[in-house]
């Protein structure tokens, strides 16, 4: 691509638009952090399934300890699809139209 062409459509960009996206970008990079407490509440279950098997008698200690590690990963989990929902949100806000007989036009072309 021509780089007089990126100068040009560079200086057309307001920084609502940079704004948005960059908030959409941020919610899907905040969408991956999902991923990492699900590995570990896997990892937590099957390592406290494992010691339960290892030691029946200690079935009751590691049954809580393992609710109460899954509990804590799982509020992480919840606080990055949180704020993966609010920057997609804000990201993808439609700017209400300044005149009622430019509505549907306006709803249109920011969506096209």
């Amino acid at each position: 691509m021509d780089h007089t062409v990126i100068a040009q459509a560079a200086g057309t960009v307001d920084s609502t638009t940079m704004i948005k996206a960059a908030s959409l970008i941020g919610s899907g990079i905040a969408a991956v952090g999902v991923i990492g407490p699900g590995i570990g509440i896997g990892v937590a279950g099957s390592r406290a399934l494992e010691g339960m098997a290892r030691q029946p008698e200690m079935a009751t200690k590691l049954l809580v300890n393992a609710i109460i590690i899954a509990a804590l990963m799982e509020a992480l989990g919840l606080l990055a699809f949180v704020i993966a929902i609010q920057l997609y949100t804000f990201g993808s806000k439609v700017d209400a139209p300044e005149h009622t007989s430019q509505a549907p036009s306006a709803v249109v072309r920011y969506i096209a």
